[in-house]
């Protein structure tokens, strides 16, 4: 199996909740796990974002942990995973790795939570995986193809990207300077803390974990994902922050429309980051949903 992108030894020795970290071998890929053990309680699945890691979920954690059991992975290329198969980078082929890294754990989700292009790979697990959680929680998710000139040239323009095997090194070096770092959080809509910072700085200054990321954005299909959106069987609940610079906020909206039924709840002065500024918040929010409690039995197909 293809190496991580971070070391372990060197990069991960300071990770937050390094204690909950554990490796695991599953679909082709060697995953980095981050496991809350919860004895009874649901199965919560945390999914990051592109170009994310599981640090991005390092407030919000431990605040679920009293109510379910948390599994959270870096997605394949992403921080201390390893990369995806050839033309497994995709939200199919994402869906069907951490399928596979459940199997292997013995641990069927009630609630899969996606943040961003997490919740793509959420609706997917049950669209094309036969994953059968109770719901799908979705933090700013990227569901729907962007709009106008963006939305035209990014797929095309990433996977011209992801071709170049120099592109990753030079995205990698123009992220060791810290304009760089400032004006792409900031582009979010949110502000995250010091601690948060550094960490998104050693993801993004290192290559394997830039190209990580530059093959799952060539390999997305969000106009396909839209198309079958309505084929979703299970309930769909959405949080939006008004403040969001990379999603629009009023995806949600048109989301509910190809998917009636579908929940939508938008907290003032958030943006795309928003369980890493207000984790209480989303905490209390994923907390409430559907019912879930102790005693429900975990599902899955």
């Amino acid at each position: 199996m293809a190496a991580a992108c971070l070391d372990w030894a060197t990069d991960g020795a300071d990770w937050p909740h390094r204690e909950r970290s554990r490796f695991v071998d599953a679909g082709g890929i060697r995953w980095h796990v981050q496991h809350w053990p919860q004895p009874d309680a649901p199965v919560l699945l945390l999914l990051h974002g592109a170009g994310a890691s599981t640090h991005s979920f390092a407030a919000l954690s431990p605040l679920l942990a009293a109510r379910f059991e948390i599994i959270a992975p870096d997605l394949p290329g992403h921080g201390f995973s390893g990369p995806a198969p050839a033309r497994g980078a995709g939200m199919e082929g994402m869906a069907r790795g951490v399928t596979a890294l459940l199997r292997a754990l013995q641990r069927p989700a009630a609630l899969i939570v996606g943040h961003s292009a997490g919740a793509a790979v959420a609706v997917n697990m049950v669209l094309h995986a036969e994953v059968r959680p109770r719901a799908i929680a979705g933090i700013n998710a990227a569901l729907l193809p962007l709009r106008g000139l963006a939305g035209t040239f990014f797929s095309p323009a990433a996977k011209l990207l992801a071709l170049n095997p120099l592109v990753p090194h030079f995205f990698a070096w123009r992220a060791a300077d810290r304009f760089v770092l400032d004006r792409l959080l900031a582009s979010t809509g949110s502000k995250v803390d010091e601690h948060s910072q550094r960490f998104y700085g050693r993801l993004i200054a290192n290559p394997g974990h830039v190209a990580g990321a530059l093959a799952m954005m060539a390999q997305w299909d969000l106009p396909a994902l839209a198309g079958q959106l309505r084929k979703l069987t299970v309930p769909l609940h959405l949080l939006v922050g008004d403040r969001d610079g990379t999603i629009p906020p009023a995806d949600a909206a048109r989301v509910q429309a190809l998917l009636p039924g579908t929940t939508r709840l938008v907290l003032p002065g958030l943006g795309h980051l928003m369980h890493e500024e207000a984790p209480q918040r989303v905490a209390d929010w994923l907390s409430g949903l559907v019912g879930l409690t102790h005693a429900g039995a975990q599902e899955q197909a």
